[in-house]
């Protein structure tokens, strides 16, 4: 039997979009009265139809029960431990204390220089912090676990005393355990989707730690070597799908949980576009999304600037489009410039 997926699409915007749902046109996105949307795009993996809402009921019984299943979803309001989500996506700093991260590698490993950042991402406005001691670059080698909480252990300790959210980037348990002492740390985010280290899952069912689904094809080493897909789209939306089904039967029961598509994580060009300018077809799992758009390889591969550093205007762009696609949270390096875009962007949106 053939599967159906629901992307929520053509949306309204700030007073438009009140004045819309006012008129029942349209339906409100993740419960956030200033977006909403007066279509569907109804996907299997061989065609697309995009349909307005009004015409749902007109549709086969066994695809209108699904559509209405999805809808459920896409139109409820989003909730996470600790994180309440407004209008604009929350966003999320970066600190990497590695010698060799793609864009910052080596800045931040002396302390002084990482309390100096953590202060900054803060002041200009990041809500939570992800604290990573292993770079997960293209080609990046797997370093020891001991290495990696040497690495970051004192900025740990003096991020508990900030007033912010503590996210880990790890992937593997032998850090969790031991962040398990710091009270404050509130998300564990493992890009290898919870499948490097057979004892995580195990880990964060015992405390009940909230986490971050995250998708990659390979390894940090190996993902971009030719990765492929048959629906980019549809095969990540599947892997959440049965990765949320596998939780479940290890009575994983929280929904403290946010999705990332990983993008640049296993993909090429075209399907980083792909996720991206569809990434509203994730609402329908019924989780929060986060992107991780900050300085990413397609925007120089679409804009031809090489500097990691010279890429804030594609980072700028990408995250006001995602946002108005609902996500609700982005991690960037350039807290400030994102954070100015998005402020000036909703008063320009909802004047």
């Amino acid at each position: 039997m053939e599967k159906y997926y629901t992307r929520a699409c053509n949306f309204y915007y700030g007073s438009n979009s009140k004045k819309k749902i006012s008129k029942k046109i349209s339906l409100p996105l993740n419960g956030n009265s200033s977006i909403s949307f007066d279509s569907i795009e109804l996907i299997t993996r061989k065609s697309q139809k995009i349909i307005n809402i009004k015409k749902i009921n007109k549709l086969p019984k066994n695809i209108k029960k699904k559509v209405f299943s999805d809808l459920k979803n896409i139109i409820k309001k989003k909730k996470f431990h600790k994180l309440k989500f407004g209008k604009v996506p929350i966003l999320m700093g970066v600190l990497n204390t590695t010698p060799d991260s793609f864009s910052d590698g080596g800045r931040f490993l002396n302390d002084k220089l990482a309390y100096k950042q953590i202060k900054k991402l803060l002041d200009e406005g990041a809500k939570i912090i992800d604290l990573g001691g292993e770079s997960t670059r293209p080609g990046a080698k797997e370093i020891k676990p001991k290495k990696e909480w040497e690495r970051i252990k004192s900025k740990l300790n003096n991020l508990s005393k900030k007033k912010c959210i503590i996210s880990l980037d790890t992937r593997k348990s032998f850090i969790i355990k031991k962040s398990l002492n710091y009270k404050k740390v509130s998300l564990i985010n493992d890009v290898s989707g919870l499948t490097y280290d057979k004892d995580t899952i195990e880990i964060l069912k015992k405390y009940k730690i909230p986490f971050v689904i995250h998708h990659m094809q390979g390894t940090p080493k190996t993902m971009q070597n030719n990765p492929s897909y048959k629906n980019v789209l549809l095969d990540i939306y599947d892997f959440f799908e049965k990765k949320i089904k596998l939780l479940r039967k290890k009575n994983i029961k929280h929904n403290n949980i946010i999705l990332d598509p990983g993008i640049g994580f296993g993909k090429n060009l075209k399907h980083n576009i792909t996720l991206i300018s569809k990434i509203s077809i994730f609402h329908s799992l019924g989780f929060p999304i986060m992107l991780g758009l900050s300085r990413k390889r397609y925007i120089k591969d679409i804009a031809g600037v090489n500097d990691s550093k010279e890429r804030i205007g594609g980072t700028v762009s990408s995250c006001i489009y995602s946002s108005l696609q609902g996500i609700q949270i982005l991690r960037v390096h350039d807290i400030n410039e994102v954070s100015q875009a998005l402020k000036v962007f909703e008063k320009l949106q909802l004047n």
